[in-house]
């Protein structure tokens, strides 16, 4: 029997990782053992549906810019400097490994865990992954932006090889940025966290949901941002942004009109000139540079990228947040796609939340809204605070210290932390 999922669904229950930071790790925890995790755990079928599980449906855990959060991180820089001074840890050798194996290479996975403080116990074989180190590996996942499967795979050596001074030096970053935002208290608001690929409803300093989001590319970065979302456009009509029009449109449009074919007809898009008359897409010719002086927008259907929610808010950057009809991305743990906008997971969940001032607003009517297409836009009675912030390294009120990818390598922390 593959328990492995079911165990680590139990812990996304209870904020993020408190449990797995206890001491007593192997007592039973809701009447379930989280112990070894029985024969097939390990299948890659089971790896494959658990991390699309977790990926897709985070645990809420608590908010990222907790007013608590930065002297928790004053503290980790303290802890991490003294890892430094003490030489750092090992490097973990690149090979995979898993509950039950007997190698050289899980000695040194578990001095690396014991210096991070994610493995507490020793064990008398010290080359044998036993349930306690597979449950240190799955700590640090956790608390570094992985999947906690329990295995060492490519991406968790990676992150395991991360320098600690590194690690020291995106926490010293990110104290400050936490700072700006010490005054948000108990304010209801919603924060985009871009290197996690998160984002989180909070309210009254707890996270009342958080959901998988997909961020701008590396060359397209996400912008930091504060705003407040007021209006919700239900099945939206699309305008083409400036960038996908110079990244993505004109370039496609000119590698299909030398195969005979015509950008907008396949893909349902219109084309409006300076007069704002729709224009014929036939008369079109990519290869000129008409088509930079044109405007774009496609209507509201199942190829719509923006699925059947946009949330509105003020940005000179022309971002905003959004449904999307394919959510396979969401199952991913990298999740850096975007031209720059947010897509959003789960988006029915955060627009009942945000409307909850509005009064008269149920799921089942999010859901009639989506099903039925009907174009609809709402004006929130009380606009809500929005933060795009770049948060890589802090610690939260339970003594947790969280990793990120420095994904537009803002903390000078050297390619292994932008990376893995």
């Amino acid at each position: 029997m593959n328990t492995a999922p079911a165990v680590l669904r139990l812990l996304a229950a209870a904020p993020l990782l408190a449990a797995l930071a206890a001491s007593a790790l192997a007592q039973d925890i809701g009447g379930i053992q989280f112990g070894p995790t029985g024969k097939g755990a390990g299948s890659n079928n089971a790896d494959r549906e658990f991390i699309k599980e977790w990926e897709g449906n985070p645990p809420p855990g608590y908010p990222t810019l907790s007013p608590a959060n930065i002297e928790a991180t004053k503290s980790a820089v303290k802890r991490y400097t003294k890892i430094v001074e003490g030489g750092g840890w090992p490097l973990v050798p690149d090979i995979e490994m898993r509950a039950g194996l007997t190698h050289f290479a899980v000695s040194v996975l578990r001095r690396r865990l014991l210096t991070s403080g994610d493995l507490e116990d020793t064990s008398s074989n010290e080359e044998l992954l036993d349930s306690t180190v597979e449950k240190a590996v799955m700590r640090f996942q956790a608390s570094n932006g992985l999947t906690p499967t329990g295995i060492v795979d490519k991406r968790t050596v990676a992150a395991l090889n991360v320098p600690a001074e590194a690690r020291l030096k995106q926490l010293k970053r990110n104290v400050d940025r936490l700072q700006e935002y010490a005054s948000i208290g108990k304010a209801k608001y919603v924060v985009v966290n871009i290197p996690a690929a998160q984002v989180e409803s909070v309210e009254a300093n707890k996270v009342i949901s958080r959901h998988a989001g997909v961020v701008g590319k590396t060359d397209r970065p996400t912008p930091l941002l504060r705003s407040q979302i007021a209006e919700m456009n239900f099945n939206p009509v699309w305008r083409l942004p400036p960038t996908v029009i110079e990244k993505d449109l004109i370039p496609r449009g000119r590698e299909m009109q030398k195969a005979g074919q015509n950008v907008l007809v396949k893909f349902g898009i219109d084309a409006y000139g300076g007069d704002g008359k729709k224009l014929d897409p036939q008369s079109i010719d990519w290869s000129s540079s008409r088509p930079q002086s044109l405007s774009y927008s496609q209507q509201p259907g199942k190829d719509n990228p923006m699925g059947f929610l946009k949330i509105n808010f003020n940005s000179e950057q022309s971002v905003y947040m959004h449904d999307t009809p394919s959510e396979t991305i969401f199952g991913r743990n990298f999740r850096a796609a975007s031209s720059g906008c947010i897509r959003v997971h789960n988006i029915e969940q955060l627009a009942l939340w945000l409307l909850k001032d509005n009064g008269g607003w149920s799921a089942a009517r999010i859901e009639d809204i989506k099903s039925t297409r009907k174009r609809m836009d709402v004006r929130l009675k009380k606009p809500v605070p929005l933060y795009f912030v770049y948060i890589t390294a802090w610690a939260t009120e339970d003594g947790v210290v969280q990793f990120r990818r420095d994904l537009y390598n803002r903390d000078d922390a050297g390619e292994m932390a932008a990376t893995y």
